[in-house]
């Protein structure tokens, strides 16, 4: 039996500075990803989905300095998990950077700590396709998956000629130089909300072309992919849940629901 190749967690558990999150403020803690959900920290299901995943070797959590202890003491400890607290930047795509630095060339798998609902499973998919030779791959559900697993899951999709998409905030690279298609999220990744970001990462001819409906996801990626001279594939999940993070009270409530039907399933 071929052994899980090793790769390196990491979780973006940061905050935008000067900013008071809604969930955190009525929960009394001091970051979102500390706010209880099914009866842990958000952040806390992130960890034990990555901690299930075959090959994980090392976790690394970006995060402000201050509330790293908070994390670490709601996280478990002991066995073969190595967690690493590592600076948040001042932005996605520095913290990207300052994440990846010294691991050498193992992939590296990057999500966010609001991302409750993954599973090892994803995990797993999203590595896979570093192996059959993408340089950067990212998960993504349609439309109809993520409506499927919860009505007001995702109200934002992508929109594409083959299909309409949500992204899953599950990003896998081959090695530390990959990492460099992060910077099309410099400016930040809420590309269905602020559609100049969408322009800064794509270039303006792709999104045109995007949005007459010329592009599949697959021929938009690759298009991305040649500005970084880098091979970038979607990977489509089945389960449609992989898309809905916390982001709010509405979201909040939907991921609330689907873990408990987890659990339930999972005691069954």
């Amino acid at each position: 039996m071929l052994l899980p190749k090793p790769f390196v967690g990491v979780i973006l558990a940061g905050q935008r500075p000067g900013r008071v999150d809604p969930l955190a403020e009525a929960a009394g803690v001091v970051n979102k990803n500390l706010v209880p959900i099914q009866g842990a920290p958000l952040v806390r299901h992130v960890v034990d989905a990555l901690a299930a995943t075959p090959g994980l070797t090392r976790l690394r959590i970006v995060v402000e300095p201050e509330t790293a202890p908070l994390i670490d003491a709601a996280l478990p400890h002991g066995g073969r998990l190595l967690i690493d607290y590592v600076p948040a930047a001042n932005n996605l795509t520095d913290s990207v950077y300052a994440a990846v630095e010294g691991v050498g060339d193992m992939p590296i798998l990057v999500t966010t700590a609001d991302n409750v609902l993954l599973t090892p499973g994803a995990v797993t998919d999203v590595l896979a396709a570093l192996e059959h030779g993408a340089d950067v791959s990212l998960a993504m559900a349609t439309q109809a998956s993520v409506l499927a697993a919860h009505p007001e899951g995702q109200r934002r999709f992508y929109r594409f000629w083959d299909d309409a998409y949500s992204n899953c905030n599950l990003y896998a690279f081959a090695g530390p130089a990959a990492t460099s298609a992060a910077e099309s999220f410099r400016s930040g990744g809420q590309f269905a909300k602020k559609p100049m970001r969408m322009i800064m990462a794509l270039g303006p001819i792709n999104l045109a072309l995007m949005l007459m409906g010329r592009l599949s996801l697959r021929g938009a990626l690759m298009r991305l992919g040649r500005r970084f001279r880098l091979k970038v594939e979607p990977v489509v999940l089945a389960d449609g849940a992989h898309a809905i993070d916390v982001d709010n009270e509405r979201t909040f409530g939907v991921a609330q629901t689907l873990l408990a039907k987890r659990a339930v399933a999972n005691a069954a």
